[in-house]
């Protein structure tokens, strides 16, 4: 196929261009390269999908309306993954309006290109932490989500209702992905184990939040990307079971579904520093802090329509995807 990866510069994007270009497929990688973290190291990894034939870069904005259109124009896609986001939680309190721009108005042009330009499938990122103030676990996508905590979860709220309209207008068949705290290799600086791993080998004292008394479904990019992959092959059809009455929120009559994709095995914050220290040799100095606003307390990730779907379920032990991540930040940064 010839595949559309938004955010290809970034960590799960980069990861999903390389196994869609391993397995055969022609990608579009479309990138803006800012500067919310260390574009070193946005370029390190599209260096290396450069270096596969398969392979085109566009550097453009997602909220840029002509330069979407013009990649829509001369793309003739068979699926679009759009992975490009103004990501974190805690940033969208300093800078809401950068959400709205990549993540609304951004999402918008997305939609516009498919309805005009046509593809079999568009997937999406949402996120976990669309679920906010609902605390019954294991998370399932039928379960409600009215309730954001941050602007970062109340905008990939939006993105789903935004394609689920364009579903029914348009007949765009589309899948949005609610991720569970990813982690692996080429992550990004300002996640959890990237602050902590630095932390611990400079010997420093890194942020614990609530003081480590948080439970996260940590998943592995891997995995991650194997459910994305799986999920592109599998278009969503209209539910013909759909009852209007008692609408289930994850599906509907039109081509329109939900999924999580997680680890399902929720770990304690304390424990995933503890397989940081483990791959590092080192002990950690903990800053117990308080919580911070838009965090919740816990995730855990029901999979089951995913694994219905595609035969997948996420199963890598947190112990060595850490182990993996300490791997490769050793090897890039030398430490």
């Amino acid at each position: 196929m010839r595949i559309l990866v938004t955010g290809a510069a970034g960590f799960i994007g980069f990861h999903l261009a390389k196994r869609l270009l391993a397995r055969g497929d022609d990608v579009v990688g479309l990138d803006n390269l800012n500067a919310y973290y260390d574009v070193r190291l946005k370029e390190a990894r599209l260096d290396l999908l450069k270096s596969q034939k398969r392979f085109e870069f566009v550097r453009a904005d997602l909220a840029d309306e002509g330069a979407m259109e013009r990649t829509f124009a001369s793309g003739r896609f068979d699926a679009i993954v759009n992975l490009a986001a103004q990501a974190g939680v805690r940033y969208s309190l300093e800078n809401p309006r950068a959400y709205i721009d990549a993540n609304v108005r951004g999402f918008m042009n997305v939609l516009e290109g498919v309805r005009h330009h046509g593809t079999s499938h568009l997937v999406y990122a949402s996120t976990s932490s669309i679920y906010g103030l609902n605390t019954s676990l294991p998370l399932a996508e039928g379960q409600n989500t009215d309730h954001p905590v941050s602007l970062y979860a109340a905008t990939k709220k939006a993105n789903e209702a935004m394609a689920h309209s364009y579903a029914h207008l348009f007949g765009i068949a589309s899948t949005g992905l609610r991720f569970f705290t990813v982690y692996g290799p080429w992550g990004r600086p300002d996640m959890a184990l990237f602050k902590f791993t630095r932390g611990i080998l400079a010997d420093e004292p890194i942020p614990v939040f609530n003081e480590g008394k948080m439970v996260r479904d940590f998943t592995f990019v891997d995995d991650i990307v194997e459910g994305v992959v799986r999920t592109v092959d599998n278009p969503p059809a209209r539910n013909a079971g759909w009852d209007a009455r008692h609408p289930d929120p994850a599906t509907s009559s039109a081509p329109w579904r939900i999924f999580n994709i997680g680890n399902s095995e929720p770990v304690e914050l304390l424990r995933y520093i503890r397989a940081i220290e483990a791959a590092t040799g080192r002990t950690a100095k903990l800053d117990l802090l308080p919580m911070q606003p838009g965090d919740v307390l816990a995730t855990a990730a029901d999979t089951s329509r995913l694994e219905r779907v595609t035969g997948f379920r996420p199963a890598t032990p947190v112990e060595d995807g850490v182990r993996r991540f300490v791997e490769w930040y050793r090897e890039f940064y030398r430490a």
